[in-house]
């Protein structure tokens, strides 16, 4: 394939509403399946929900091998307010750039991972063949993969993951875990004039935020992730000016690294905020991190022209992805975020990806899959 066939399958992508919600999937996992399965794949298409599916593919894999597994999703964040200045859905290439929801998180990185597998086999033998994992769901807290691994029986076992989130080609070879949580406030309500007759769920949501600001994670910082974060994000509640609230609730999110549990995390808030407020978990993805010395993370660093000690490495990312629930799944093995994506234009209005970081991705992880490790 050439690489004027992966902008042009990118383009393809960005013109399917993708939007999650409600995701509708299925057209952009079938777009990648047939083209993977004229190649040769085999591809298997996992529903979840109504027009919404995952793709498997894969190819050159024996009972025993360890393919390298690439990663990446589907569906795309809402275009929001603010009007874009190209068609959103229209994949307009102008000045080495391609605008559209998607283009850089991560169309363009699905579409290099597809065609890179393609060339692979076109240009030589992948030694332990390779394996795609293709979700819906990953923009709402990765609850697609979730689903893969919770339901798909044939994961199988590789030598380390790869995950096409948008880092400009840059590797990193971890990122923070996320613990949302919405937390809940009761009162009574009554008139305001009387508020001795009732009981007010904002001030116990108040006196709860005050000590969720306290809230001390510890000292101990890790290597390559930091410190552990936490935040307050949006509070709400009562009904109106005049009455008591009976009602309040508050969201946490919490940005984790290795040295947090998160059920101990849960443990210590519970016990700090008191019986008052009561704690639903919206989501629960432990942090990603690899070993930089791992032979796997040492291929793609050649790949990437990256030399062992090179300043401003090992890199780490803030955001989650799809590897906080696939490492785990493949028993902790090396799991690396690399995409042609530029990260800071993921969820922007006119977003876009630079089509030669999309052309260089191809090569990147064709390389990757030819290596013999």
């Amino acid at each position: 394939m050439a690489f004027a066939e992966v902008i042009e399958l990118t383009r393809e992508l960005i013109a399917l509403d993708t939007v999650n919600p409600p995701g509708n999937e299925a057209p952009a996992a079938r777009l990648v399946g047939k083209l993977l399965e004229a190649n040769g794949f085999d591809v298997d298409y996992i529903p979840y929900g109504e027009n919404r599916l995952h793709v498997v593919a894969q190819k050159g894999c024996g009972r025993n091998s360890l393919p390298v597994i690439f990663t990446g999703h589907f569906d795309t964040v809402p275009l929001g307010a603010v009007p874009w200045k190209t068609d959103p859905l229209g994949g307009e290439i102008k000045d080495g750039k391609i605008y559209g929801r998607g283009s850089s998180d991560m169309k363009g990185g699905v579409a290099a991972m597809v065609v890179a597998a393609i060339r692979a086999f076109e240009e030589g033998t992948p030694p332990e063949g390779v394996r795609l994992l293709l979700t819906a769901a990953e923009e709402t807290g990765c609850q697609g993969a979730k689903h893969l691994v919770s339901t798909y029986g044939k994961m199988g076992r590789t030598q380390g993951i790869v995950v096409g989130e948008p880092t400009a080609n840059i590797p990193a070879i971890g990122h923070k875990g996320g613990l949302y949580l919405n937390l809940k406030t009761k009162g009574k309500t009554a008139h305001s004039s009387m508020p001795h007759l009732g009981d007010n769920a904002i001030y116990k949501a108040a006196r709860a935020i005050l000590k969720v600001e306290k809230f001390d994670f510890g000292k101990e910082e890790d290597p390559l992730l930091g410190f552990s974060t936490l935040n307050v994000g949006k509070m709400q509640g009562g009904i109106n000016l005049n009455s008591v609230p009976d009602h309040a609730e508050f969201t946490i999110d919490a940005r984790t690294t290795t040295k947090v549990e998160h059920h101990k995390l849960l443990e210590r808030l519970t016990n700090e905020l008191g019986e008052e407020v009561a704690i639903e978990v919206l989501v629960d993805l432990q942090a990603v991190s690899t070993d930089e010395s791992d032979s796997f993370v040492q291929s793609v660093y050649a790949a990437c022209g990256i030399q062992t000690g090179q300043a401003g490495f090992p890199k780490s990312l803030p955001y989650l992805t799809d590897g906080a629930v696939l490492q785990p799944a493949y028993s902790g093995t090396p799991t690396v975020i690399l995409g042609p994506g530029q990260p800071e234009m993921a969820h922007k209005t006119d977003e876009f990806c630079y089509t030669e970081n999309i052309e260089k991705a191809v090569e990147i992880y064709k390389n990757i899959i030819l290596k013999e490790r």
